[in-house]
């Protein structure tokens, strides 16, 4: 499958979501319900996955959302 292909698959699961749900919900329902239909497009997807982030010297997934959480407060 070509880029534009599953590119094309990932909007519109997004997309129905979104239309499907509205808005208010907490993140974690919409992933949930992403994955549903990202499953059924048949596109392969992992929830969550750590990452290592390197941005300005901030080499550590855990740092960057221990800075997002300071930035809220």
């Amino acid at each position: 499958m070509k880029d534009e292909e599953i590119t094309y698959k990932i909007i519109g699961c997004s997309m129905k979501v979104h239309n499907t749900l509205g808005n208010g919900f907490q993140e974690v329902i919409y992933q949930r319900c992403l994955a549903i239909e990202l499953e059924r497009a048949g596109l392969a997807f992992g929830r969550e996955i750590e990452q290592t982030i390197f941005y300005e010297g901030i080499n550590e997934f855990e740092e960057l959302i221990l800075l997002l959480k300071k930035s809220n407060c």
